[in-house]
């Protein structure tokens, strides 16, 4: 199946896409022991694990590559790796107040054009009564190691039930250990991970998450939320350029759908060069995976830039002819996403012209939400 996915088209399905997701019931993690302090109860996320980690094997529990990949990639991609973008763990809780530590891997909290709240903070969604995750608060790193009440004077829920929370970790920072505290006394359960099959997206520094105000504002992050799925993030900033070492690990995973998001990365010479090996790749070592290949967001700028019109003309054509010889070929399941309208059209929706603000990143993923949809269910 070969589809070309207009990007107005599936916004009008948003909605429709968003109320048909079921709600499974959840699998509670064995029991966690407590370490109790000052009366807060400290729970090790790492007990019960987190979700957007595709490999047992790594050397730091919140390493998104395995160890066996630092002398197989490139530094940089290996240096990346290290971030827990696209990671997030559940619990359930009546507690009336959530607490939260954590040390970083690096001091470098924030960036120029990133707040230390998305490069290294934690960010808090809670379940309401009508099954939905809504946002509910996010830390605020100053330091390398985090100590804070991350909510208090939460309400109880109507039927007395604990409720359930998603915490997402850091994007653009490592984490080297992470507990959630709650009063002592309070009802603490674990959920375990989810074994559905993963959305896997394989991008730059966009997909890592710049520049969302606060993790659970990445594309990963917002998509996992409307579609009720697990996601694995392996964007890495400045670095997603369609490498085949990187595709070794991809093949290692069993998703749902790979997502190839690495345009703005990569120009038309090396677009021409890696798109095939890299689809074929995958194709050889998942024959039905669906495979989802996504141009560039176009620069906000670019109707004033002639520079950056030509970027997207040479990457965008020698995408297409990569699609279109890969079709030729008898490759199934491949699906393509147009990036013009990534950001919409008004050039309001990119911290700096290039990375999405929180506004961006809604709009990215409302085009791929309805993507992504209709290709799971031909599945």
């Amino acid at each position: 199946m070969y589809s070309v996915f207009p990007r107005r088209h599936f916004l009008a399905l948003t909605s429709a896409a968003a109320a048909s997701v079921a709600l499974p019931t959840l699998l509670h993690a064995a029991a966690p022991e407590p370490k109790v302090e000052d009366n807060v109860a400290w729970y090790d996320v790492q007990e019960w694990g987190v979700e957007g980690k595709g490999w047992d094997d790594a050397i730091r529990y919140y390493d998104r590559l395995p160890g066996r990949a630092e002398k197989k990639v490139r530094g940089a991609v290996w240096s990346l790796s290290r971030h827990s973008a696209g990671m997030l763990t559940r619990f359930e809780t009546d507690a009336p107040a959530i607490h939260v530590r954590y040390k970083l891997l690096s001091n470098s909290l924030d960036m120029p054009h990133m707040p230390a709240t998305g490069v290294s903070g934690v960010d808090l969604y809670a379940r309401n009564e009508q099954g939905e995750d809504r946002w509910l608060a996010v830390s605020r790193p100053a330091a390398q190691e985090v100590n804070a009440v991350l909510v208090n004077d939460i309400d109880p829920r109507p039927n007395g039930q604990p409720r359930l929370y998603t915490l997402y970790l850091p994007l653009y920072n490592g984490v080297d250990k992470l507990e959630i505290g709650v009063p002592k006394g309070s009802k603490f359960a674990a959920v375990a991970p989810r074994d559905e099959k993963p959305i896997v997206f394989y991008g730059t520094s966009i997909m890592h998450g710049a520049c969302a105000s606060r993790p659970g504002m990445s594309i990963s992050g917002i998509v996992g939320r409307r579609m009720n799925r697990p996601v694995i993030n392996l964007g890495f900033s400045g670095n997603g350029r369609l490498e085949a070492e990187v595709g070794e690990f991809l093949t290692e995973l069993d998703p749902a759908v790979y997502v190839i998001d690495c345009l703005p990365n990569v120009d038309g010479p090396v677009v021409a060069e890696k798109t095939e090996p890299l689809v074929m790749q995958l194709r050889k070592a998942h024959p039905d995976t669906p495979i989802l290949l996504v141009e560039d967001r176009t620069y906000t700028y670019a109707p004033f830039k002639k520079s950056a019109r030509a970027r997207h003309e040479g990457s965008r054509k020698a995408f297409r002819q990569a699609f279109e010889n890969l079709q030729a070929a008898g490759v199934k399941d491949l699906y393509y996403l147009p990036g013009d309208g990534l950001l919409g059209d008004d050039g309001e929706a990119a911290t700096d012209g290039s990375h999405p603000s929180d506004l961006g990143m809604v709009r990215y993923a409302d085009a791929y939400v309805p993507a992504l949809e209709e290709i799971l269910n031909k599945k």
